[in-house]
Order: C-alpha cells, then sequence, then structure tokens
C-alpha cells in the first residue's frame, strides 16, 4: 500500500470514527482523546491530516453537508417540473436526516459547539448550492417560480426542512419526518411560485 493510499484511509479513519464518538456520546463527548482513542490513531496524525481537532470537526462538517446537498442534488436531475423538483427536494432532505441521523445531528449542532472553524462550509456548499440554483434558473426564466435572490429562495426552500430537523434532533414531539415529507411540500412550493398581479 502507498504512503499516500494510508494517508488517505487514516484521514477516513479520523472522519468516521470521529461521527461515531458524536453520534454516541454527544457534543460533550466530542473530544481530540475520545476520538483518537476510539480509532486507535495518535494525535500526532490527527495534527498530520487535519491541522487540529477544529479542523477535524471542520473537514467532518464539510463531509456531511457535501453529502446531504449531493443527496438534494441527485434528487432534482432529470425533474423537469418545479412543483414536482421541490417536493423532490424536500423529500430528500427528511430522508437524508431518516438514514443518516448521525450526520443531521453534527450538521446542525456542530455549528454552535465552537469546533467548527468560521466559513468551513463555503467549499462544500457554494457548488453545490450553484447546481440547485442552476435547476431554478430556467423555472425563474419561464416565470414559474418567483424570480427571488437566492439567499431568500435557499431561506423559503431549506428552511422549514431544516427547521423540522432541529426539532426532530431535539425530540420534539411535533416533530415527526414522515408527516413533514408529506405536508411541507407544497407550502414550500406556494412559497417559490410566482403569483399573478392582484387584479
Amino acid at each position: 500500500m502507498t504512503r499516500q493510499r494510508r494517508g488517505e484511509e487514516t484521514a477516513r479513519r479520523l472522519l468516521d470514527t470521529a461521527l461515531a464518538v458524536y453520534a454516541d456520546d454527544g457534543p460533550q463527548g466530542f473530544t481530540m482523546r475520545a476520538v483518537t482513542a476510539r480509532g486507535g490513531i495518535s494525535v500526532g496524525s490527527l495534527y498530520h491530516h487535519f491541522g487540529s481537532f477544529p479542523g477535524l470537526a471542520t473537514a467532518l462538517y464539510s463531509a456531511c453537508l457535501a453529502d446531504l446537498l449531493d443527496s438534494l442534488v441527485e434528487a432534482v436531475e432529470g425533474v423537469d417540473d418545479p412543483r414536482a423538483g421541490v417536493r423532490a427536494i424536500v423529500v430528500a432532505y427528511l430522508g437524508f436526516v431518516r438514514e443518516h441521523p448521525a450526520k443531521a445531528r453534527f450538521l446542525h449542532a456542530s455549528p454552535y459547539l465552537g469546533h467548527v472553524e468560521p466559513g468551513a462550509a463555503a467549499a462544500a456548499k457554494t457548488p453545490r448550492l450553484d447546481a440547485l440554483v442552476g435547476w431554478l434558473r430556467p423555472h425563474v426564466a419561464s416565470g414559474a417560480i418567483a424570480g427571488l435572490p437566492v439567499p431568500v429562495i435557499e431561506i423559503l426552500l431549506i428552511g422549514p426542512v431544516a427547521e423540522v430537523t432541529r426539532r426532530w434532533i431535539a425530540g420534539a414531539p411535533e416533530a415527526d419526518l414522515d408527516e413533514a415529507a408529506r405536508l411541507l411540500p407544497e407550502p414550500i412550493w406556494q412559497s417559490l411560485r410566482r403569483h399573478p398581479p392582484a387584479s
């Protein structure tokens, strides 16, 4: 095995172990000592690959975010109808949360833990958000979706499902992922579609 391949495998093991520690022990147990002990990897190796423990947390955050956004981009590939596309995005987001709860918990809690470096999301988020905007753009041009600024579209599209996810993570009884997947797509679509001017 080449040195580069060994290095890649060690980095991957550190990321997988960090996610497992966070899933099992929560934010209080998410420490460098816990990650290196469970993974059987030295602190020196962690510093070699990620620079610091915040560097590892940042890489994990970026990887989880990339996985989530990739699932949304994949959900609208080949979908021509904007209403169906919005539904697909909502269902895909909540499906990701259901299938990958540890990643969802890390994404929705870690920015507030002080581990993740500022601006960590940009490299993972920007190209994938651009892909989603690329899907939206012809529907905006056709008049099907309102010509709103991209950050506003992101808030209207992602904000409600992210809030349901946060409540689900917190154990709120009203946060049912299946019910949200059934009920949310239509009001989100109504918030995004271009309405005719009032007469």
